[in-house]
């Protein structure tokens, strides 16, 4: 793994975020926390989910090893959108200041069920890419499922055309 494509790949995830969040900021307040039974029961659970499960990777990246998700009240996309994008901000000055041997580095850390771990840098953020790929699945489903627009395609090829 190198840094630009570390980057790269932060880009597509920023950016498929933006386009989910679009698609879901057209829900309204009930659709957007209607439990629809998937692992995160709304779409609102399920977005909530992958920023924090990314601001937990990015404490243990930090040195850091939370036991539990923050108490942190994110009731729509807007909230949401705002506390990312910090996030976001922390993230790419993070990985930009690493450089090429940072993002080797190994870092310990414990799981939430205290069992511990260890990655390196470039293996948690590409993690934390996949897994929010992952979910925004779920949420296109959930998204039809009540009967909005999906979004705009949030597929890595899809950004790479971006990039022409």
């Amino acid at each position: 793994m190198n840094l630009d494509y570390l980057r790269l790949l932060l880009d597509f995830h920023y950016w498929a975020r933006d386009r989910v969040l679009e698609a879901a900021g057209a829900l309204t307040p009930e659709q957007y926390a209607r439990p629809m039974g998937n692992s995160f029961s709304s779409v609102r659970d399920t977005l909530n989910h992958v920023y924090l499960a990314e601001w937990i990777w990015h404490e243990r990246w930090n040195g850091i090893s939370p036991t539990a998700f923050p108490s942190i009240d994110l009731p729509d996309v807007d909230t949401l959108r705002r506390h990312w994008g910090e996030l976001e901000s922390k993230v790419r000055a993070d990985i930009a200041g690493a450089g090429e041997a940072g993002i080797a580095r190994v870092v310990p850390y414990a799981l939430l069920s205290g069992a511990a771990g260890e990655s390196t840098v470039w293996q948690i953020v590409t993690h934390v890419v996949n897994h929010a790929t992952y979910h925004r699945g779920q949420v296109t489903t959930m998204l039809r499922q009540l009967g909005a627009a999906p979004g705009a395609s949030t597929d890595l090829i899809a950004y790479y055309r971006t990039l022409r």
